[in-house]
């Protein structure tokens, strides 16, 4: 494909992986600092991208910046990825495809505030201790969990994950979109 044809295809990629992540236009400009105005006409093709604006929305979108130009695949099946540290806690993710169900490793510090603050937020979310403790308030429950055991729950159910020591708990977590953007974006 020539350069004119690749850059033609960046718009509809931009937009379907807006789409799968179930964000909006101005959920996008408040993530990448970028006007509304100026995504839309990346998204229509009335803009060509230029790498400062497509840095950001790859950064945004979980991607490589050659998947958003549809540089030919490498092969390699690996998923890398930064940590990313939120409110204390450390998320690796394990997905590379952004929209739908997205896992991340999660590393949980004993927590400095012994009384939990219930949240609720559209979403769904598992959780399976790998080592460590985790402590799970969800409603009336108050939960222990060891290595080994999973939980699964509805988080419009008033909820509190933390770690009651006395080492870091490392968890595997499951988000619906809605979770995934509660836990790991602002």
């Amino acid at each position: 494909m020539d350069d004119e044809g690749v850059l033609r295809g960046v718009g509809p990629r931009l937009r379907q992986l807006r789409l799968e992540r179930e964000a909006t236009l101005t959920d996008l400009a408040e993530e990448t600092g970028i006007s509304v105005s100026t995504l839309s006409r990346l998204e229509s093709g009335q803009r060509k991208p230029t790498l400062e604006l497509l840095l950001p929305l790859a950064r945004a979108h979980r991607v490589a910046l050659d998947e958003l130009v549809d540089a030919p695949e490498t092969g390699d099946p690996r998923v890398r990825s930064r940590p990313v540290v939120r409110h204390g806690r450390t998320f690796i993710s394990l997905t590379r495809r952004p929209g739908g169900l997205q896992s991340y490793k999660m590393v949980i510090p004993v927590d400095d505030v012994p009384a939990p603050s219930l949240r609720t937020h559209e979403g769904y979310e598992w959780l399976y201790v790998l080592s460590g403790r985790v402590r799970l308030v969800l409603g009336t429950k108050d939960l222990t969990l060891e290595p080994g055991e999973v939980v699964e729950f509805d988080t419009r159910t008033p909820h509190w994950v933390g770690n009651p020591g006395p080492t870091p708990a490392e968890v595997l977590a499951i988000f619906g979109p809605q979770g995934e953007r509660m836990h790991v974006r602002s």
